[in-house]
């Protein structure tokens, strides 16, 4: 099992996940929410729902909102943040417990391209969309975003010889927009709509000195010798000059598709 599709890594990351991902993946929850047509009288579903960055932006807009994850560390994030209009359940994203057709909007924000069955996620997307509804995806470009394309670039630059690690399946299939809209229609969606989206992730150059918090998700990281890993700290700093915060644009696409 990759370590990314282990509830277990999840749980035990979800209070620095929390502190460190959730401010930058709500800059394209946000996004992904104007491009839906949520209203308070809509129900949501957000499926791999992380500490909630989709879900709590689309409760504060009035809609009654289930935020599930595979991961009860990150759902119990979800359910701390106490919003009436917010429920917060375990699940399994790729085998909804859940009836057809139920929500006006679903979304999987960074989530389904984690799945080891993206497809039959996307499916399970559309099967419990309402006719007229809509679903919404978002999925990483080729690289991924923040510290995981910064140590990719790294490496690139210090090591071009060497291979980096693979992005999940899903990431590498959706990466151009004509591919991510086939296969939303195949989920079951129409009309499917892709725009990409553009932030700066804001390293704080300080964290540097802590470098295995700062990229010790990563394979790219956890692979490298001591001091291969000081050459890499290094190579940030120059990049950095005399900065305290150094960005890293990140890009990620967003698709939205009418059931």
């Amino acid at each position: 099992m990759k370590t990314f599709e282990n509830p277990d890594h999840w749980d035990n990351a979800a209070s620095h996940y929390e502190k460190t991902a959730h401010p930058f993946t709500s800059m394209y929850a946000e996004d992904a929410l104007a491009m839906t047509a949520i209203t308070p009288q809509s129900r949501v579903l957000d499926i791999a729902a992380g500490t909630g960055a989709f879900a709590l932006a689309a409760a504060r807009s009035g809609a009654q909102v289930l935020a599930t994850d595979f991961s009860a560390g990150m759902v119990g994030r979800i359910a701390a943040a106490g919003l009436a209009n917010v429920e917060a359940k375990v699940m399994d994203g790729q085998a909804l417990d859940l009836p057809d057709a139920g929500f006006d909007v679903v979304a999987s924000i960074f989530g389904v391209m984690m799945f080891p069955d993206w497809r039959k996620g996307l499916r399970e997307m559309a099967r419990v969309t309402r006719p007229g509804g809509q679903g919404v995806v978002a999925t990483w470009q080729s690289r991924g975003a923040a510290t995981f394309l910064l140590l990719g670039q790294v490496r690139a630059k210090l090591w071009p010889e060497r291979e980096s690690m693979q992005m999940p399946e899903a990431v590498q299939a959706l990466s151009d927009p004509a591919d991510f809209a086939r296969e939303l229609i195949a989920a079951g969606y129409k009309h499917p709509r892709i725009e990409s989206a553009t932030h700066d992730y804001l390293l704080d150059v300080a964290a540097l000195e802590a470098p295995d918090t700062l990229f010790g998700m990563s394979p790219d990281w956890t692979s490298l010798s001591d001091a291969e890993k000081a050459q890499v700290v290094t190579e940030v700093g120059v990049a950095a000059g005399d900065r305290a915060v150094l960005a890293v644009p990140s890009t990620a696409l967003i698709g939205v598709a009418n059931r």
